[in-house]
């Protein structure tokens, strides 16, 4: 099986085809990018060129994975537009992931096992002294909580047992609950979702039977003008 792996929901751009084989999983070719903008003109030609390095077309992937978010509104938008708009015309099922989770099986190869009883917590800062946070113990495929936009103070009190948060409200929360008489270690701070970590979690993902939505944990900044026209200005 060939999986096509996508991710759009912060501030990078990531591309990855991965294969199953009969001795585990292998990476054809995968790309990174960092920015905060720019990613509807970057994801389709980072497709193609990630494609082209890896010797696949369409007709060779069996499954597209997505992050759905949380994530910026537009990026989480762009991302899950892009699966439906390539899942319409080809067929290939479509597997979608929230980005907390694709942080958190990246954080796990990069950390190891975690110490005993420990869980771990991906905290991305979301401003307003908020946090979108998800718990995880072992496995990023079992999280113990779903996403959640949490203020800084909540989510150093996530869990029950020893923590290990990643991401870039770790320190923050590490902090809040280290006030609170807590300990919890912040690690991986400049940790993003990538494409080659959902790639990996994507084999063993449920195909969805419905059109993908983004996940929002908060509504979006620019709202629409309350009434039907523009007040005319006073003569």
């Amino acid at each position: 099986m060939n999986v096509l792996a996508f991710d759009t929901c912060f501030d990078a751009c990531s591309v990855c085809v991965a294969q199953s084989r009969d001795e585990g999983i292998a990476e054809l070719a995968s790309a990174l990018e960092r920015f905060e903008t720019g990613h509807a003109e970057r994801l389709i030609p980072m497709i193609e060129e990630t494609m082209r390095l890896a010797g696949v077309t369409f007709g060779n992937i069996d499954r597209l994975a997505v992050t759905v978010g949380p994530g910026t509104f537009t990026g989480t938008r762009i991302g899950v537009a892009a699966a439906r708009g390539l899942a319409l015309p080809t067929g290939i099922a479509v597997v979608g992931a929230s980005s907390l989770a694709v942080m958190a099986q990246a954080a796990l190869r990069e950390l190891g096992s975690l110490p005993q009883d420990a869980d771990l917590a991906v905290a991305v800062d979301a401003r307003r002294g908020q946090a979108c946070v998800q718990l995880f113990g072992a496995s990023a495929l079992e999280p113990k909580s779903p996403p959640q936009l949490l203020v800084i103070e909540e989510a150093g009190r996530i869990g029950s047992g020893p923590l290990i948060v990643v991401g870039s409200a770790a320190e923050a929360v590490a902090a809040a609950a280290a006030s609170a008489g807590r300990r919890v270690t912040a690690r991986l701070p400049h940790l993003l979702p990538d494409a080659a970590a959902l790639a990996r979690m994507a084999f063993e993902l449920p195909a969805s039977q419905a059109p993908l939505v983004p996940l929002y944990l908060r509504p979006p900044d620019a709202k629409p003008q309350d009434g039907k026209s523009i007040a005319r200005a006073q003569q």
